[in-house]
């Protein structure tokens, strides 16, 4: 793969601007990486936990063993990790089944929760199709202010007006397919202080995808009673082929693990099928994995931002960072399908296949996503996508490698500037 002039001198530029940024995210590599080796030594990790199990599942010490490693990582009371939870959104249904019960409230506080989670809320879709909404579950919403900050005087309204119909008062971390700032873990921590000031007895559920690792703490760790996420992002380390986790207080894991098996049952069962491995060295890798897809995001803000090629982005090359996503707001279906075109050529795997918008199961819109990994789907592994609406936006996310993360950023740039010269 050749680069053109204009692109190696802007990854040049931005790699020298970015050296002080890269040092950072390195230590927050390191201290994340001793946090999850300290785990691993006081809970006595050894070979045999990689044994897998079949049938039932009965006393599966491998599984048992790395529900109270990930607890204590999370900082949570417990925490459930299963390779059998095929995706975010599931593990997400799975924990607002098990605490929501007919005519509690669901309240998202953070504005409109992903796409994937309308048709479970039942926001959109047919009635009696299993929705929440089914179920006598009520939706309401606050969104955020331009700045990213909540709408206090809202959320005070509705959790003083609905009262103990609140139940669960959900958090999504990161922006999803909305043009918004993803949440710090103190911003998080600030805003359920604010909202057990005004009520104490509701579930504070946070959807923590794309966000692990991205600091030294996890929402647990501020009074989240729920946290949960996806295994083919950050906290998978690019080796879970599958799965999803749930961590928090053990009251609200305990309710969540009767949706995921059976009331009376919970987390007693579930044959692993040799998946421990992966999962215990995917979350040994998690760090320094993660920390290589945020420096990619960075390289991208940069590349793609004022500095580059002139695209509006967010968050901008030098700010902080609360999750591996890199948004560039394109302002035309054929900047979006360019930069996706362009990271599909920069993949290990199928380069050669061109993306095209479709109608993906879940999405009201058509969407494109690139995507050549060695997990269907894996999100750690570099990938863009986005729904064609305006202001059509590209999300990139991911990079299991800087270098070949660097890679792709640098062809879906010069296959942007060959678009729309």
């Amino acid at each position: 793969m050749e680069f053109s002039q204009r692109v190696l001198a802007l990854a040049d530029e931005a790699e020298k601007a970015l050296e002080a940024t890269f040092k950072r995210i390195d230590d927050i590599s390191f201290k994340n990486t001793q946090k999850i080796m300290n785990a691993f030594r006081e809970h006595r990790v050894s070979d045999t936990v990689f044994n897998g199990t079949s049938g039932y599942g009965y006393n599966d010490r491998g599984r048992e063993i790395l529900d109270e490693v990930w607890a204590d990582v999370f900082g949570a009371e417990a925490a459930f990790v299963r390779h059998s939870i095929v995706n975010g959104t599931q593990a997400l249904t799975i924990g607002l089944f098990g605490l929501l019960r007919p005519n509690d409230i669901l309240f998202s506080i953070a504005g409109k929760p992903y796409d994937t989670l309308d048709e479970v809320i039942g926001n959109v879709g047919e009635a009696g199709n299993g929705s929440l909404r089914d179920f006598g579950v009520e939706y309401r919403q606050a969104d955020l202010f331009d700045d990213g900050s909540f709408d206090l005087e809202k959320i005070r309204r509705v959790l003083t007006d609905e009262g103990d119909r609140v139940k669960v008062v959900f958090i999504q971390r990161s922006k999803g397919y909305l043009n918004r700032k993803t949440l710090s873990v103190d911003a998080i921590g600030d805003v359920i202080s604010f909202v057990r000031s005004i009520k104490k007895d509701c579930y504070v559920v946070v959807d923590n995808c794309y966000g692990e690792f991205t600091e030294t703490r996890e929402p647990c760790a501020v009074g989240a009673d729920m946290v949960i996420g996806s295994l083919i992002k950050n906290p998978g380390g690019g080796m879970a082929e599958s799965g999803g986790y749930i961590a928090g207080t053990a009251k609200a894991v305990e309710l969540a693990s009767y949706r995921l098996t059976s009331v009376g049952c919970g987390l007693e069962v579930g044959a692993t099928l040799g998946q421990n491995k992966n999962l215990y060295k995917g979350l040994f890798y998690a760090p320094h994995t993660t920390a290589q897809a945020i420096k990619t995001a960075h390289l991208a803000a940069y590349i793609f931002g004022k500095q580059g090629l002139g695209f509006d982005v967010e968050p901008e090359w030098d700010e902080p960072r609360y999750d591996i996503i890199q948004s560039v707001i394109t302002h035309s279906p054929e900047g979006l399908c360019a930069i996706c075109r362009g990271i599909q050529a920069g993949s290990p795997i199928d380069s050669y296949v061109v993306p095209e918008p479709w109608e993906m199961p879940g999405y009201t819109d058509k969407v494109i996503m690139a995507a050549g990994a060695f997990t269907q789907g894996s999100s750690i592994e570099l990938s863009a996508d986005g729904p064609l609406r305006e202001p059509y936006t590209a999300y990139l996310q991911g990079g299991l490698t800087y270098e070949s993360g660097k890679i792709g950023i640098m062809s879906a740039a010069e296959e942007t500037i060959r678009t729309l010269k």
